[in-house]
Order: C-alpha cells, then structure tokens, then sequence
C-alpha cells in the first residue's frame, strides 16, 4: 500500500500566529518606551531668578519650548535648570535684557510621548483580547484532538526494535512453554495448518497465581515467533464514559491486523471480563460493553490475518463463559508455582550477573523456597545483593541468601524494637508454645527457627517449612496446622491462667479460622458436611457482593459454623494435651530464647530432644 503524500502545512495559521507575533512585540516595545522612557533630571527654579540671573551674565541659554524654559548656566554645557513663565508675556515683557548676552532658542512643543501613550492605550488592550481569543481557539483545538484521542488504545508496541525475550531466558514452566510453542509455530508457519483444514487458535489464556511469568512467557510467545507485540492491561480499557473503552478494543485490533502476524495481549483481563449482568448497568454498563467489543472483534478476525490473543487472568473463575467458548479463548495454559528443580534454575538466572561467594549453595536455597513464585525469587535475590552491599561486601554470601529470604517471607527484622521483660518471657513462652506443638506432631512440618526478636509486623516468629515439595495436603496434616497454630495462645493459658492470655494470638486465631473454614467451604472435609464444597465468589465488585446470594440455606450456614467451631475446639485441645505433657520442654525452650533470641532448627531438635506426643492427642496409631 502506497504510502499517503504529508499534508501541506496550513500557511494562513502560520501567517496568523507570525504577524500577531510581532505585532504584540511591537507594541510591547512602544509602550515600554512610553511608561520608561527616561526624563531629564532638571532643577525647577522660579522665573524671577532666572531672569536675575540671564541679567547678570550667569546663563547662557535659554531653550523654550512653549511656557516651559530649560536653563544652561555659564560654564556648563548641558542644561541644569528648568523654569515656567508667564503664559501671558514673553520673557522681554517680564524683565529679561535683551543686551544680556543670553541665547534664546525657541523650539516647538513635542507631543511625541503623547501620541505613544495614546497609541500604547489604543492598541495594547486590542492585542491582548486578540491574544486571548487565540488562546482560546488554540486551547479548543486541543481539546478536540484529545476527544478525538480519547478512544485511542494504549497498548504499547513492542516490535524488532526492543530487545526479545526467548524461552531460553525463562527458566522452568517447561510444560507451560511447550503448550505456547505450538502457538508459535502457528504464527511462524500458518499455511501449514490451513492446508490441512486446521483453524489457528484466536485467543490462549494464561492461568497462574501472580508472579509466575504469565507476561514474560506471553512477551517470549511474540520473541520466538519474531511478530509485532501489542501489550495492555485490562483496566486501561475501562473509563467513567461509555463507550471509550469499546472504541479502544475496536482500535487496538485494528492496529493488530495492520501489522499481522501480531500478538495482543491483554494482562489481568478479569479487569474487563468478568461474567457479565451482574453489574449496576445490568447489560449497558461500560465494562461490559467493552467486553461485548472484544468477543466481536475476536470473532471478525479475517481469513488471513493471523492475529492471536493472549490473556492473562489468576481469576479464571469469575470469568464469562462466552470469553472462554471454542473460537475466542480456545487453549487454556496453566502456570504453576515452581517447583524445586525449576526454583534453582530461576535463582541461578537472577543470580547469573551477581558475584556469588563460591559456599553459596542454591539447591538448599531453593529447598527452602516451596511456594514462592518467580517474582518471590527475583525479590529474593535482589534483598541478598542489597544486604551484601550494605556490609561492604564485594560477594553475596549464605548467610545474606538467608537474610533476604526471611526478610522477603516474613518481613525484615526490628531490632530497634525495645521490650520489656514482661514482654519478652511472654513472647519466649507464646514462640516456644508454637515449636513444641509443631515438633510434636507426626504430620507438621520440621521446626524450622524459632525467634523471639520482632519481624515484620509479629513480636517473634516460629517458623515451619517443609521438607519436600508436596502437591496435596491431608486432613491429619490441616488438623496438625490448626493444633500448632494455637499453640502460642495455648502456652499463654497455661503459664498466666486463663485470663492471662494476650493479643498476642490475633493472628494465629485469624489464621486457624481461615484455614478451618476453607476445609469446610472449599475442600468437603467437616465431619458431617464431608464431601461437599460450598464455594462462594467474594472477590467482584462491591455491588456483586451486596446482590450476591449464598449457594447454601441458613441451616446450612449454621451447620458450617459448628463445623469450624469444632475444628477450632479439636485443635486447641490437642495443644493443650501436648503442652501439658512437655511442660519442662516448655520452661526451657522458653529459657533458652530468653539467652539466645533466635534458635534455628538443629538447637530447638536438641532442646526438644525429649518432647513426647500423648497418646490422647494423636489422630491415628
């Protein structure tokens, strides 16, 4: 397609803004001149001196101008006096000697600085109305290109020009980057396909938890295949005005097709396109309206033009069906949390272009870090090289990978935080209350470190972390969570008494009810309520939550609470049992973080070496 010719440039603008221009230079310089314009410094003397004076030989000149006299005395050159005389008379007629010797010159009055004042009056307010209503034109003009900007995408293209990302650059998701490998070869070879009667995929989503990699695999997609890249975030379609947002997906295809082969991706697309007639608008809202732009777009897609979507979503569930039909989104590609071979791989590469001390070892960094995304992992490493540089350090060491890791899962530590020794035992005997429980129990996870100095937002820390990566997890493993998670305020009862307990055990609370309602509402795993799953979706709008009704009856509801609450009540009372019966282990793990402060896992195995489980507490024999 022929490139289209450059406009010409609009002359009489031009000529418009170039004449009004100097115009109000002009007049600008003239009333300066006018207001500034620097007057004689002359000393006013009355005229019957003056004419004593011119008599007795002591002026020279006299210059007259009207009434008005200007003075040069004798032995000057320049006038220094200045006079007024009697408008009636000539100077003759009021006493000057005419044999005096005293030159008169007569000039006529100049009204220059009058005509300039006029003038300055005159035109300066015309310029400036003129310079007004040339603002406001120019300032309507932009208004209406920004209208007309207004439903522009702001997608931003990244093409050949920017620096690729390949699949090689992405350590782990190996099954992830398989799945999007086919789409690649779409892109790269699509006669292939359609010779053999096979349609290319229109749209993938990608499902994972954030900070998998769901961007940076959709970003490698558009790096393999060597395509133009269109990326944008699902809120940037939406605006308070209807219809802005449909305007932005109708241009952002648009582009896309220009430029085929190309990717769109659209990150976060739960932003946009959620289930729809649950909104305030009902159906007209401007959400869903931009997401009705988008299902027609990916259905008026061309023969020939090879455009594919991909979205990026970690609420697949809140979805709207018609996005995820054949012929929209037609792959779904999940992206999981790495797992421990992948997490080495993905810390190796964060740590490729950092000094690493040669004891650093990554594999039992990586054993530590079940659960952590790539991004947790990027922090990770980032945290180390600050601490390491903090302490002048020209290498990253273990123990700053440990600091960093701590400081990235449970916050950094506040030793500037000065406890009482109140506080102090309580919180020794709270720490030491978790470990023992957890240590106890044949199905928690090993002790890790036990702290009594604050971290994050907690006054000490008992920290738990599992051997191995797992996939599932039991009830016996929930129960023996919820048990030590009450640990703490279980330690309190017993050493202050019942009414000795503190807010100390906010969070743990909040922590076990959550997990115990989960087991209930998501996992079927209540006594009498077993093998049922009772989901609700509280994470849309504030309006969908106030109209949102509950998949469940009252009773129901009731017979979920009792469910928790007997969860709760089971827990608490398997800490008590083992506590009570490891009631000197208690004392001296407490003793000890008095002394030490911190424990790790090989101190708090050899305090607890004699820590028995009762046989009342346990789940099975």
């Amino acid at each position: 397609m022929a490139r289209k010719a450059p406009l010409p440039p609009k002359k009489s603008n031009n000529f418009l803004r170039l004449s009004l221009f100097w115009a109000i230079l002009v007049v600008g310089l003239i009333a300066v001149y006018a207001l500034t314009m620097p007057a004689q410094q002359l000393e006013s003397v009355p005229i019957s001196q003056v004419i004593e004076r011119a008599n007795n030989g002591e002026i020279t000149k006299i210059e007259v101008q009207g009434n008005d006299l200007t003075i040069t005395p004798e032995g000057s050159d320049e006038p220094t006096q200045k006079s007024v005389k009697d408008p009636s008379s000539s100077l003759q007629e009021q006493g000057l000697d005419l044999d005096s010797g005293v030159q008169l010159v007569n000039t006529p009055p100049s009204n220059t600085g009058d005509i300039l004042w006029n003038l300055a009056i005159i035109i300066v307010p015309v310029v400036l109305i003129a310079a007004f209503f040339l603002f406001m034109m120019r300032q309507a003009q932009g208004q209406n290109n920004q209208a007309l900007g207004f439903g522009k995408s702001k997608a931003k293209l990244y093409g050949e020009d920017k620096t690729k990302v390949m699949f090689s650059d992405i350590a782990g998701n190996e099954a992830a980057k398989q799945d999007l490998q086919e789409v690649v070869d779409f892109l790269k070879h699509p006669k292939k396909y359609e010779t053999l009667g096979a349609k290319i995929p229109k749209g993938v989503l990608l499902v994972g938890n954030p900070g998998t990699g769901k961007t940076m695999l959709a970003r490698a997609v558009a790096g393999e295949a060597s395509v133009p890249f269109f990326s944008i975030s699902g809120s940037e379609f939406v605006e308070m005005f209807v219809g802005v947002g449909a305007s932005r997906v109708r241009d952002l295809f648009a582009k896309a097709k220009k430029n085929s082969p190309a990717i769109i991706f659209i990150d976060e697309i739960d932003a946009v396109g959620r289930r729809r007639g649950s909104g305030m608008g009902g159906g007209h809202d401007e959400r869903e309206q931009t997401l009705n732009q988008i299902l027609v777009e990916m259905d008026g897609f061309e023969t020939g033009t090879t455009v594919i979507v991909l979205a990026a979503t970690n609420r697949a569930d809140v979805l709207d069906p018609a996005l995820l039909r054949p012929g929209r989104f037609d792959r779904r590609t999940n992206i999981t949390l790495p797992e421990r071979k992948d997490r080495e791989e993905i810390l190796r590469v964060h740590f490729k272009k950092k000094p690493v001390d040669e004891s650093v070892n990554l594999d039992k960094l990586a054993a530590k870090t079940a659960g952590s995304s790539g991004a947790d992992l990027a922090n990770i490493a980032n945290e180390a090289a600050i601490i390491a540089a903090r302490r002048d350090a020209k290498k990253i060491s273990n123990a700053d990978l440990t600091e960093a890791f701590e400081r990235v899962a449970i916050g950094p530590e506040r030793k500037s935080k000065v406890m009482n020794q109140k506080d102090k035992e309580l919180t020794a005997y709270h720490e030491a209350g978790h470990a023992i429980v957890g240590h106890v129990l044949p199905d928690s996870d090993p002790v890790h470190k036990v702290t009594i100095i604050p971290r994050g937002g907690t006054g000490g820390v008992t920290w738990f972390l599992p051997p191995e990566d797992t996939n599932y997890t039991s009830v016996y493993e929930f129960k023996d969570i919820l048990a030590r998670a009450l640990g703490g305020r279980i330690a309190e009862k017993l050493i202050n008494g019942p009414d000795g307990i503190t807010t100390g055990a906010g969070s743990d609370l909040r922590k076990a009810t959550e997990i115990a309602r989960d087991m209930v509402i998501e996992q079927g795993m209540g006594q009498k309520l077993r093998d049922q799953v009772f989901h609700e979706d509280n994470g849309g709008m504030v309006f969908d939550r106030m109209t949102h009704e509950r998949p469940y009856s009252d009773d129901t509801a009731k017979e979920i609470d009792q469910e928790v609450a007997a969860l709760i009540k089971e827990a608490a009372t398997r800490a008590e049992i083992v506590l009570k019966a490891n009631m000197p282990s208690l004392e001296k793990l407490a003793q000890a973080l008095l002394v030490e402060e911190t424990i790790e896992e090989d101190g708090v195995n050899k305090l607890l070496k004699d820590a028995k489980l009762p046989k009342e507490a346990m789940l099975y024999s």
